[in-house]
């Protein structure tokens, strides 16, 4: 229960006709007696109640006599928000907080029109809630007045540091008075977060309402391992198999989410988007059909959906896997908020399930690693909704079951359920079918190499092959150069020279032919159905080897002839030099063919000296000194 001597009657009044029985953590700590007055450094998980937390903290610099806000034509309070969003949702808890104590509050947040902003502070406010740059803006332009302020309040200090608003926010703390008191609010206390404290804060008082068991026991963390191609599917499989009031779908990029945003509607899904590219007047829209059930499912980006609070969310699907465990606690702490369940599901591509691992247990956050729900999973968790569906609890009226008894008497019981399911399952969207994913590498997959290798089975001895003992050695004039290949040599045999792959055994490419070894049995058969010229193709032919190929005789008899020179077409050249050509019938070895005997025999030193520089042609040598001379054209005779 709320203890009412410790907090100010007018929130006391406000939070009773709001609905609040007990207090969370944070703000039962926030009336404690010995922080009134003093600077706080406040950590507590999303969803835990700041707001009215901090709204109770302030309260004893701003109220007079815990009930009526005092009289001030300048801010009393200052509340510094990171986002839009954020800051209108703190504006309007704070209002039905402060309502009866008869506070004005004003909001001063980018995409909003400032000239009617400078109207309303112009006209008084108690309380004013804003973002770091808007509230700058206001502050160099004088429409905001801090002289008068009591209290600062920095809520989500550690994300406005991490989007770079350091400087504003030094801006804003070195424009209030020196004797205001700072209260900062974080999910987590880093480094910078404690520099600016002990910059800006006197003598605070440290605050950790964190349980040490671990963040957001209310969040169910589900990770789904997947291909990398399925993701787009396993998305939408995870929002059919869980049908959530709302569900809120994390992306790193608007390029992201507005890709998203067609998917799904191409589905059929209601659908809104949420992105820095959107007006706030866009924004707003988009929330507000959440919340009054026009859409259940918002896509956004971590900026855009910092400090949402969304009515009965109850799930978060990562679509981009978050970089670091700030972002994975502040993306899930979306759901889950206020002693409700939630559930954050993460969608992990295998190869990246190792770092997703190793970022759930830096979180100190347990998941369960299951498969992604796949179409039988899905209509199995239709066919339970269709059995639990809540019109067929409720007692029907009279009209309904004159109806139905009308129905039943044309078409039948049977017929009549039948049309029920079918119409309930035209609603939705079909599932989609997923690829199988791999099993988890082991731990020497993994790269760690201290783990123990696995002894490897003995390989079995391959048994020698008897019938080839006395095999028989043929040649195919097909080599590695024509890209041969056993896979299409074999049966290329078995087909064109009738023979079964147990006669055959080696296969031997060289670079210019292949030796394969036959059965001493099938030799004959195998040239006997080739015929006498040897071909197996087109160009390809077999010959035993040890004899000449089809159609030559056998190179040891061969010997060099040379073939009639022919005369050159050149002006005034002579008949070229005779070129050894190679024939059966030449008694010289093979390897002297080829350049002409004259060049062959003289060195290349020799060839070198006699060689003269071709001349320069001036007319296209970019080196030349002077241009060529062009000559003039002969003017014609008069």
């Amino acid at each position: 229960m709320i203890d009412h001597n410790a907090i100010a009657p007018s929130l006391g009044q406000a939070l009773s006709a709001r609905g609040y029985q007990t207090l969370t953590p944070v703000q039962e700590a926030m009336l404690s007696d010995d922080h009134g007055g003093q600077d706080l450094l406040v950590s507590a998980q999303t969803g835990s109640g700041k707001t009215v937390a901090f709204g109770i903290a302030m309260s004893s610099s701003i109220l007079s006599d815990g009930r009526m806000i005092d009289r001030s034509d300048t801010p009393l309070a200052l509340i510094v928000a990171p986002t839009r969003e954020l800051a209108v949702q703190v504006s309007r808890e704070l209002e039905w907080l402060y309502a009866n104590a008869g506070a004005r509050i004003v909001s001063c947040v980018g995409g909003m029109d400032p000239r009617e902003e400078r109207r309303a502070l112009a006209r008084g406010a108690h309380i004013v809630v804003g973002t770091p740059g808007r509230l700058v803006d206001h502050i160099n332009r004088g429409g905001l007045i801090l002289d008068d302020l009591r209290v600062v309040v920095m809520d989500e200090a550690d994300e406005m540091l991490d989007m770079g608003f350091r400087d504003e926010l030094e801006t804003i703390l070195k424009a209030a008075p020196e004797d205001r008191r700072t209260l900062l609010f974080s999910a987590t206390v880093s480094k910078q977060i404690a520099r600016l404290a002990a910059s800006f804060q006197r003598d605070a008082i440290r605050v950790n309402t964190i349980s040490d068991e671990g963040s957001h026991r209310d969040i169910e963390y589900v990770a789904h391992t997947i291909a990398p191609s399925d993701a787009e599917n396993a998305i939408m499989n995870v929002l059919r198999f869980h049908e959530a009031k709302n569900a809120l779908v994390f992306c790193k990029t608007r390029a992201n989410v507005n890709h998203l945003l067609a998917r799904f509607h191409n589905r059929g899904m209601n659908v809104v988007a949420m992105s820095g590219e959107l007006s706030q007047k866009e924004r707003m829209h988009a929330l507000q059909a959440l919340r009054d059930g026009r859409a259940n499912v918002c896509v956004a980006t971590d900026v855009a959906a910092r400090g949402l609070d969304l009515p009965d969310l109850d799930l978060v699907i990562h679509a981009d896997l978050p970089s670091d465990q700030e972002s994975l606690l502040h993306r899930s702490g979306r759901t889950g908020r206020a002693g409700r369940k939630g559930v954050s599901v993460l969608i992990v591509p295998f190869k990246a399930r190792r770092r997703i691992e190793r970022l759930l247990g830096d979180a100190k956050v347990e998941a369960s690693w299951v498969d992604a729900p796949g179409a039988d999973d899905i209509e199995r968790r239709d066919d339970e909704r269709l059995l639990n569906h809540p019109t067929l609890l409720e007692t029907a009226g009279d009209v309904d079951l004159a109806m139905a008894h009308a129905l039943i008497e044309r078409h039948g019981a049977e017929q009549v359920a039948a049309a029920f399911v079918a119409a309930h399952r035209a609603k939705r969207s079909a599932p989609d079918e997923l690829m199988p994913v791999p099993e988890p590498a082991t731990t020497r997959q993994r790269g760690e190499r201290n783990a123990p290798r696995e002894p490897r089975a003995p390989r079995e001895k391959r048994a020698p092959r008897d019938d080839f003992s006395d095999g028989v050695w043929i040649n195919v004039s097909v080599g590695r150069k024509s890209g041969a290949e056993p896979r299409w040599l074999l049966p290329m045999l078995c087909k064109s020279g009738g023979l079964d792959r147990s006669q055959i055994g080696a296969i031997r490419i060289e670079d210019a032919h292949t030796r394969v070894e036959l059965h001493p049995d099938s030799v004959e058969p195998f040239f006997a159905t080739i015929g006498p010229d040897g071909r197996i193709e087109k160009s390809i032919t077999a010959w035993k080897e040890g004899s000449a190929p089809p159609g030559k005789s056998n190179p040891s008899t061969a010997r060099i002839v040379s073939k009639p020179a022919k005369a050159s077409h050149r002006k005034g050249g002579k008949p070229k030099q005779d070129r050894d050509e190679w024939s059966p019938d030449s008694d010289a070895p093979r390897e002297h063919q080829g350049a002409p005997k004259s060049r062959r025999d003289k060195p290349p030193s020799d060839r070198l000296k006699k060689a003269k520089p071709k001349k320069r042609d001036r007319r296209f040598d970019a080196s030349a000194s002077k241009p060529p001379k062009r000559k003039k054209p002969k003017r014609p005779k008069a």
